[in-house]
């Protein structure tokens, strides 16, 4: 009688405890997995993020041997040279640029400065 007791008790019962557990077990590793993917895609994001927001960049603000990027260092080159060389340390004289070109370089100055103010009233406006 004990021995049918025993084995009733250390078959199924011990069986039935051993397959919840492990049952358990499964569960946590598939929340462990779950968790594991979700920071591999989650990483994977944030990389897609950078690469999107690299192109955008460049895209906006384009490479530096562009036309508009050359004139802008012209630009900037001759009136740091004006500002910091001539007027600041006194250290010699630039004639002014006349004419044709002094025009140009102004509108190419207001382009450079402003196109990006334009640029956020357009999209504001926009919406």
């Amino acid at each position: 009688m004990w021995l049918s007791i025993l084995s009733f008790l250390g078959g199924p019962v011990v069986k039935g405890l051993i397959d919840a557990y492990q049952a358990k077990l499964k569960a946590g590793n598939t929340s462990e997995k779950i968790a594991a993917d979700t920071a591999a895609a989650e990483i994977a994001a944030e990389t897609r993020d950078a690469e999107l927001s690299n192109q955008y960049r460049l895209a906006i603000i384009g490479r530096w041997y562009e036309p508009v990027n050359l004139l802008a260092y012209i630009i900037v080159a001759y009136v740091a040279k004006v500002v910091v060389w001539d007027t600041m340390l006194d250290l010699g004289s630039t004639a002014a640029v006349r004419g044709n070109v002094g025009d140009w370089m102004g509108m190419v100055m207001l382009f450079l400065v402003g196109k990006r103010g334009f640029e956020n009233v357009a999209r504001i406006l926009k919406r």
